[in-house]
């Protein structure tokens, strides 16, 4: 038995497959010849600063615009729109009509995807009420605050319990609190089993939620893999403070060893730090304090996109906490 129904296709390994896409405005080159495979079930973040080219990849791939060059798969149909219905997409620019009320608004955002209207009212209802929000179900939208009406577009996305969520800078605009509970949401979907896809500039949601991550800068993936995979891009890094300020035991220190603040700051070797730690210890260093500090993904963005498009995403960061 392997769990697909009879007379059925079995399931695709990949929700979304795209192989050399490119796509051009112009002179501009806003997907660059672009390999991506979103693995069914799994949480997936594109990583990248504002004008990286995730929306324009999130669309292509979606088949909202096609691409110049390349082909593109989406729940295994080779015509991604044949497959609208079993998607969920939250684009980057929200849209609600002010004046409907929320569990209205979100079961005409199922209807729209074909789920019935009165079934939607049901469980629109039934979302509201299990996230918190019953006191705002027959409110309407221009009452809402910016994440409460955000969360009703969500909602409105993922009613028609579809397959694959695509969200393109979903925690955007949101509040710590607002962003924990998105968090959260997007956890209860994967354990359904749906895949879910989105875009961010903010790393740490990526570092928290996702299996797998692609990092885009210019138009093109500069790395795809686990988040463990794009950590192993760089060493850890050693912090070590003794008591003794000289000895033998410092020639057992690597050569990329340096001193600030009083501690010892370098890689760790690639014998381990076992070595060192028997030359300390002969030594009589002292050893006061000692730690090993993973990279983060943070670091690794550094490392594989370059400090520019770092900075640009704080930059991107702050501007939208100033809005």
């Amino acid at each position: 038995m392997n769990g697909d129904t009879p007379g059925l296709a079995p399931a695709p390994a990949y929700a979304l497959e795209g192989h050399g896409l490119v796509k051009t405005f112009g002179s501009f080159r806003a997907v660059d010849g672009v390999d991506i495979a979103v693995p069914a079930g799994t949480i997936y973040g594109v990583l990248g600063p504002n004008g990286a080219g995730k929306t324009t990849l999130l669309r292509t791939l979606l088949g909202i615009i096609d691409p110049d060059e390349g082909h593109r798969s989406l729940l295994g149909a080779e015509q991604p729109l044949r497959m609208a219905r079993q998607v969920g997409y939250l684009p980057e620019e929200r849209g609600l009509y002010p004046s409907m009320k929320a569990y209205e608004a979100i079961a005409f955002m199922g209807a729209l995807r074909g789920l019935p209207l009165r079934q939607g009212r049901v469980r629109a209802r039934e979302m509201l009420e299990g996230h918190g929000m019953g006191a705002a179900i027959n409110k309407p939208i221009r009452q809402l605050s910016k994440g409460m009406a955000q969360t009703v577009q969500l909602f409105g996305t993922i009613i028609h319990e579809p397959r694959l969520i695509v969200l393109d800078e979903p925690f955007s605009g949101l509040d710590a609190i607002n962003q924990e509970k998105l968090e959260r949401l997007i956890r209860e979907q994967a354990q359904r089993g749906v895949t879910v896809l989105f875009s961010t500039h903010v790393i740490a949601h990526a570092e928290r939620l996702c299996e797998r991550v692609a990092i885009v800068a210019g138009g093109r993936i500069r790395f795809e893999g686990t988040v463990d995979d794009a950590r192993a891009q760089l060493r850890s890094q050693v912090r070590l403070r003794t008591r003794a300020s000289d000895g033998a035991w410092r020639e057992a220190l690597p050569d990329d060893a340096t001193q600030e603040e009083g501690a010892w700051h370098f890689a760790l070797p690639d014998g381990g730090i076992e070595p060192l730690l028997r030359a300390l210890l002969d030594g009589d260093a002292g050893i006061e304090s000692l730690s090993i500090e993973r990279p983060g993904l943070h670091d690794a963005f550094v490392a594989i996109a370059g400090a520019a498009a770092a900075q640009q995403m704080r930059d991107d960061a702050e501007r939208e906490a100033l809005v």
